[in-house]
């Protein structure tokens, strides 16, 4: 009995390498994740990841949605530790909603990991570097400027300031292309409300008044794509003129890099390696091990047809190459972070 127990260890300690992460001595039989808004393409992928990696980790994952209701999140995370699920993930609706169910796990020993944003209190949360992934856009964009754009960046930024993390990677694309452009000026700070309609409505405005821009940088890529079908309803020319998306979210980047000339640049933030990091991180609180309480999800810019190297597609179905997607290294730590905002 001992020798077959060594023999399964074994065995699942080797296809947690071939996964990408070693795995714990023990997994969860069943993980229950509360998402804050389960339509919106980013989650799917975020779910389909977390399921993935339950499937290979023989853990079970079911979904609760919140569709961006506290009172929902509060109840389905009070449903589930009834049910006594192993580990609750939870993506947050709201800090407030959230704080008292990280007391209530805490004190009724649940193990607990959220995802995307941070609540006082918390164990571990598993998020991309929101700074280090508009910086390194930036970077890939003066880059691209400089050989294309005449060595000018005059950007309109479809951001949205409500949010401390789109606020980051506003800040991270301008600092990243004044490494390659130092006089780099952002022409239009706009508030896209992170949606396509207002994004198109803020980007056509803008223009109206001023349409003296190369560059347009979304903080998402609702915002990328509103600002560059702002320019397009314009009756302007994609000739000199570089987008730059962020997310990767679904397959919405994926057509315009095929289809519109002047998309050349994804800050992509792949959201099946969000979900299947967070199962992983899971798997962690559940055995006791110490963890940070940021755990980094790798984000890369993606010029051009990189995106064949971690998605293929075929109809509306986008699959996922997991050997090219854990193959992206994540930052121990991030270059900036909210609480430098405040500073």
């Amino acid at each position: 009995m001992r020798k077959l127990l060594k023999t399964t260890l074994a065995a699942s300690v080797a296809l947690g390498a071939l996964a990408g992460t070693a795995l714990a001595q023990n997994t969860p039989k069943k993980i229950g994740y509360v998402v804050n808004y389960a339509t919106h393409e980013w989650y799917q992928n975020v779910i389909k990841g977390m399921r993935d990696r339950g499937q290979q980790l023989g853990i079970e994952i079911e979904v609760k949605d919140a569709n961006l209701d506290v009172a929902k999140q509060v109840s389905f995370a009070e449903d589930f530790m009834a049910q006594g699920v192993d580990v609750l993930i939870i993506t947050p609706v709201n800090e407030e909603g959230v704080a008292p169910l990280i007391r209530r796990a805490k004190a009724d020993n649940m193990p607990l990991v959220l995802e995307g944003n941070p609540v006082k209190g918390m164990t571990t949360m598993v998020a991309i570097c929101d700074y280090d992934t508009g910086y390194h856009a930036g970077v890939a964009a003066g880059k691209y400027a400089k050989e294309h754009l005449g060595g000018t960046a005059k950007v309109m930024n479809v951001g949205l300031p409500l949010l401390s993390a789109t606020v980051l990677r506003s800040q991270g694309f301008m600092d990243g292309i004044k490494t390659e452009i130092a006089d780099a000026t952002m022409v239009h700070d706009l508030d896209g409300g992170g949606n396509p309609d207002r994004a198109l409505e803020v980007s056509s405005a803008a223009l109206a008044q001023n349409a003296d821009i190369n560059i347009i940088y979304g903080i998402n890529d609702n915002s990328s794509l509103g600002g560059l079908q702002a320019w397009k309803a314009a009756g302007k020319s994609q000739d000199g003129l570089l987008v730059v998306g962020t997310g990767g979210e679904g397959l919405a980047f994926i057509n315009a890099m095929q289809n519109e000339p002047s998309y050349k640049i994804e800050a992509a933030m792949f959201p099946e390696k969000v979900g299947f990091t967070a199962v992983d991180a899971a798997v962690k609180v559940f055995n006791g091990e110490e963890v940070p309480e940021h755990i980094v999800s790798p984000t890369a810019p993606m010029l051009g047809e990189d995106w064949k190297k971690f998605y293929s597609v075929e109809g509306t179905t986008r699959s996922v190459n997991w050997d090219g997607i854990n193959g992206v290294q994540a930052p121990d730590k991030c270059m900036k972070t909210a609480a430098d905002l405040k500073q």
